[in-house]
């Protein structure tokens, strides 16, 4: 569930646990992703495939990165984008401490393959993870957006 919103870098955060998107084809050296690997985990840009719903994990110090693979470069991202987050999510071994994540598919690549943030919105809100969204949202927005796109849901609009 989304706990806390924060506008600050995330980088630049005490987090213990950084979770963040990455393509099943294992070509991850652009976006946030890309900035991970750059600075932190070089071999997360060309890591080979994986299944949807793998998470990743390295230790750098005292974070440790989570990489969730939730998305195809080939195939976009699919039809249940908020089952997957959480999925992802879920999957994250940690013992009670805050994931703190970004604005998931809200960026350029993220936006080319079809990803919709109000359902990975879902997705976060729906996981049993206390989840720190760095993003310019309030978490009020956060908690309308979810409930607007499970009314949807629940009406079957999607």
């Amino acid at each position: 569930m989304v706990v806390k919103t924060q506008p600050s870098d995330i980088f630049k955060s005490r987090a213990k646990h950084i979770a963040f998107a990455i393509n099943k084809e294992g070509f991850n050296d652009s976006g946030f992703a890309g900035k991970v690997s750059e600075q932190y985990w070089p071999e997360l840009a060309i890591c080979g495939e994986h299944e949807i719903g793998t998470v990743l994990s390295k230790t750098v110090g005292s974070t440790t990165f989570h990489a969730l693979v939730c998305h195809s470069l080939r195939e976009g991202w699919g039809e249940d984008q908020a089952a997957v987050i959480q999925e992802c999510f879920d999957n994250i071994p940690v013992d009670d401490e805050p994931i703190h994540t970004i604005a998931i598919g809200t960026g350029l690549i993220g936006i080319m393959s079809g990803a919709d943030f109000r359902q990975i919105v879902c997705g976060m809100h729906e996981s049993k993870q206390n989840i720190i969204l760095h993003a310019g949202y309030s978490l009020e927005a956060v908690i309308n957006c979810y409930n607007e796109e499970k009314d949807q849901l629940h009406r079957g609009r999607r």
